[in-house]
């Protein structure tokens, strides 16, 4: 006892506090965040929801104990850009007392579902667009449940003591865009859907990633999540007023089912240009043929997964200063034109709204490029439609180790071509980053994913 009571003195009057460091822990969290009827869907789709076919969800995990909290979450949405983005962000930083680059928000990009930019609605406020892009005060309780729900999920979090990483190939579901004619022409035009007969889906799949990856998290034996991701544009069919988290959806609710107690979070890949054309012919049937054959990969997966001690993990963030579109149309004062013009269509005119809240944030805020490092794997947010080559290319800056690219985070952008693409003249009015992103972001992944 007089030993005890004189090492404790002397910690005390030296200042050494003889706490152990925090022990890793896990929380899960999940909200609903289906759009009412009536909301805009993809940003600028003419038929707007009518029905609620399944609904949308907010899946996610917060890690705790090495360093400031990490928090990764997945919305069931088409998209969330500039300002809403940081909404995104800073509430959920608050909730789970972190910082705002370590919340790792990201879409799954189904069409049938919204997009919100909050400088594009304010801009369409101003010339009597209120509501047509989103509807901000359904938004910001989406923000505020979800944040409730990380409040709660930190207060029972478990232990983590394990991670594997896993992956699976996945059988006929992702086609690149691009496809190379008999004629020797090259087109970007495999769409999500294309007739069977067609040159496009009779081409071969092209450029993609075979093989779905699965991250798992565990206390001792016992399954507390898993993060999954596939590179490939997640719709079936879409458009014709029914609300949906589609083929991935589905297949991660199934998923869910075989795995009671393990939180099931799907994150959809680098896949701007990957689609499911080749294999969908757009019928409602396939929509379900489609998600089982994900849902195989997903079982697959993780029978592969073998459990590896962790005791901590780091965090690293670049940013991407990306250039703007070059073209004469998303100048300042051409898009100006277009949104004042109460003749344009409302598709040009909400276009040319969330082109200027982009040209605004570009000139103010970099885009953020976080990497989650858990020494076997490393877990990288990429913004946008980032073409599946960055995915690649993540992976080939790491042959070491396991890298998870996810797209759709960030997503002003829009498109994000590699410079391949934008040799080969790809071009879109979903595109807003110009020439050049290619340098850029090779260099910041080569910093963020390095040990």
């Amino acid at each position: 006892m007089f030993r005890y009571c004189a090492l404790l003195c002397l910690l005390l009057t030296s200042g050494v506090t003889a706490a152990e460091p925090d022990q890793l822990r896990l929380a899960t969290f999940a909200a609903d965040i289906t759009i009412p009827l009536g909301h805009r869907c993809m940003g600028v789709l003419p038929i707007k929801a009518q029905r609620i076919e399944d609904p949308l969800e907010a899946r996610g995990l917060v890690l705790l104990g090495s360093g400031k909290p990490v928090v990764i979450v997945a919305l069931d949405w088409c998209e969330v850009r500039n300002g809403a983005y940081d909404q995104w962000r800073d509430q959920l930083a608050t909730a789970a007392k972190t910082d705002r680059n370590r919340v790792m928000v990201c879409s799954l990009h189904q069409h049938d579902a919204p997009v919100t930019d909050s400088g594009a609605q304010a801009l369409l406020d101003s010339v009597g667009m209120q509501g047509e892009l989103y509807d901000v005060a359904f938004h910001a309780d989406c923000i505020a449940r979800v944040s409730d729900a990380v409040r709660t999920a930190i207060a029972s979090a478990q232990p983590l003591t394990h991670v594997a990483a896993s992956e699976a190939k996945v059988a006929q579901i992702a086609s690149n865009r691009r496809v190379e004619y008999p004629d020797g022409r090259v087109g970007y035009n495999r769409g999500s859907r294309m007739d069977p007969k067609s040159a496009e889906a009779e081409s071969d799949a092209g450029e993609i990633d075979p093989f779905l990856k699965s991250i798992h998290f565990y206390n001792g034996d016992r399954e507390l999540a898993t993060l999954t991701s596939y590179a490939t544009h997640p719709m079936s069919y879409y458009g014709r007023g029914g609300v949906t988290a589609d083929f991935v959806g589905m297949a991660r609710r199934r998923r869910q089912l075989d795995t009671e107690g393990s939180m099931q979070i799907y994150l959809t890949g680098c896949s701007g240009d990957v689609t499911a054309g080749k294999y969908n012919d757009g019928a409602p049937a396939t929509r379900g043929i489609l998600a089982d054959r994900l849902y195989r990969a997903m079982v697959e997966a993780a029978a592969a997964a073998k459990r590896q001690s962790i005791t901590e993990y780091d965090f690293r963030c670049g940013e991407l200063q990306l250039p703007f579109h070059e073209g004469e149309e998303f100048t300042e004062e051409a898009m100006t034109a277009v949104l004042q013009d109460d003749t344009a269509s409302e598709k040009a005119r909400i276009l040319a709204a969330m082109g200027l809240s982009s040209l605004e944030r570009l000139e103010t805020q970099p885009i953020d490029l976080p990497c989650l490092d858990l020494g076997i794997a490393q877990i990288v947010l990429l913004p946008g439609e980032a073409f599946v080559g960055y995915q690649l290319m993540a992976q080939r800056l790491r042959p070491d180790s396991f890298v998870m690219a996810v797209g759709f985070g960030e997503s002003w952008t829009g498109y994000i071509p590699t410079k391949r693409a934008f040799d080969e003249g790809f071009g879109h009015s979903w595109r807003w980053v110009g020439r050049g992103s290619e340098a850029v972001i090779r260099e910041q992944l080569t910093r963020v994913l390095a040990e």
